[in-house]
């Protein structure tokens, strides 16, 4: 990417604006009708925030409520880069509302910049779900996704009564209202399910439905979604189908996704698999 470069990344996800930017430009004082939150690869900026003069650096996650006056300048000689996504407010009012039980729709980044692993972590998923996924194929990762997001972005004080994750993700309890919701995974592996799916499955929310089922199984619900078709691939391989065929089959979006995932489950292709089962 150049020097002095801003650009759009299209894609499907109604609602989100996606960009990639690495500039030295100095941005006047200007708001947004939405929420961002991206994350700064390289360089430093200082910037004047609704929330007071913050300076950020590569590694560092930023963020920006609508209408927050705003401004940002590089520090140093170079430029700097960052990802970003914006978000309609109706958008994060409807995650919020589903967060908090119907108590709120109402948000607000506290921290303009943070330095949070588990929040990089979440952005990086999500952004990658909205700019390399079709609407299909990353609809339950990108809901998944921002919940958790939201949830770890330093939720406002009348917030604080929304579940956390981390309890989530270290209980190992079966919940029976996550019967009907892994029993829909279960059954139809290989069609595009939301969180939405879900939670009307469960009789929950979509943010108590995607705690509880990480609960339940140790997996968020596209983890454990990817987990299904891994192991639909494995036994259409065992039945001596070809890849090219598996993978459609299996619900990848293609061979080379099938490949990707089958390798962080197993460590090997699926054709060093196929070819080890058939030598026996």
């Amino acid at each position: 990417m150049s020097q002095d470069h801003v650009r759009i990344i299209s894609h499907d996800c109604l609602g989100v604006e996606a960009v990639m930017a690495e500039t030295r430009h100095s941005f006047a004082k200007h708001t947004h009708e939405t929420f961002g939150i991206g994350y700064m690869y390289a360089g430093a900026q200082k910037s004047a925030s609704g929330r007071g003069m913050v300076e950020a650096e590569a590694g560092n996650i930023i963020t920006v409520n609508p209408r927050e006056v705003h401004d940002g300048r590089p520090i140093g000689d170079g430029p700097r880069g960052w990802n970003m996504l914006y978000f309609a407010p109706d958008i994060i009012a409807d995650a919020v509302r589903d967060m908090t039980d119907g108590k709120s729709d109402q948000y607000s980044f506290v921290q303009p910049v943070m330095d949070r692993p588990d929040v990089r972590n979440c952005f990086a998923a999500l952004f990658d779900a909205v700019t390399n996924g079709t609407a299909d194929a990353a609809r339950l990762r990108r809901q998944e996704m921002l919940l958790i997001l939201l949830h770890h972005a330093v939720m406002t004080p009348g917030h604080t009564n929304a579940p956390g994750l981390r309890t989530a993700l270290r209980t190992a309890v079966a919940s029976n209202r996550i019967r009907n919701a892994k029993a829909l995974l279960d059954d139809a592996p290989t069609t595009s399910h939301s969180l939405d799916d879900l939670a009307i499955a469960a009789g929950l929310s979509k943010f108590q439905t995607l705690r509880d089922f990480t609960r339940a199984t140790g997996l968020t619900p596209h983890a454990y979604l990817i987990q299904r078709r891994i192991d639909l691939a494995r036994d259409m391989i065992n039945r001596g189908e070809t890849l090219a065929d598996i993978a459609h089959g299996a619900g990848f979006a293609d061979q080379s996704h099938l490949n990707r995932h089958f390798v962080r489950a197993f460590g090997i292709t699926p054709g060093r698999y196929a070819r080890a089962v058939r030598a026996n």
